[in-house]
């Protein structure tokens, strides 16, 4: 597995744990990064962080997003990992131009199907095409 890859799988762990347990999320993440310090290498902390920091910092941004491009479900409806999976991915095609929006895009269906339900897969995609469409993220 790559880097990356493991980086967004420990970021929408993260994610997923403040999401479920409304923690705080600056002593949660500090005890993430803790309980986690092994798989947090110098190769996979900073971009894991930047995904976090993110997603934590522009979550309003990204769940109107979410809300706005899922037809027939509002944010707090959906699957929390899901939802987490979509906010991460939403991150990188806002603010990630380093990213091709279609690598995010894969990364994010290839994660829900590894963590979420059956139909996460198509579900994610779903949503987040939208976005890069309708929100011009070519």
């Amino acid at each position: 597995m790559g880097d990356r890859r493991l980086s967004r799988e420990l970021a929408l762990q993260a994610l997923f744990c403040f999401d479920v347990n409304k923690s705080d999320t600056a002593t949660g993440l500090e005890e993430f990064c803790a309980q986690r310090e092994d798989e947090l290498t110098d190769l996979i902390k900073p971009f894991f962080l930047d995904l976090v920091e993110g997603v934590l910092g522009a979550g309003e941004d990204i769940d109107d997003l979410l809300n706005k491009y899922s037809k027939n479900w509002k944010i707090s409806r959906m699957p929390a990992v899901d939802r987490n999976i979509m906010r991460i991915a939403t991150f990188e095609l806002l603010k990630r131009s380093d990213i091709p929006p279609s690598v995010s895009i894969n990364e994010a269906v290839e994660i829900g199907k590894k963590f979420g339900s059956r139909d996460s897969g198509s579900f994610i995609n779903g949503v987040l095409d939208r976005i890069r469409l309708l929100e011009g993220l070519e």
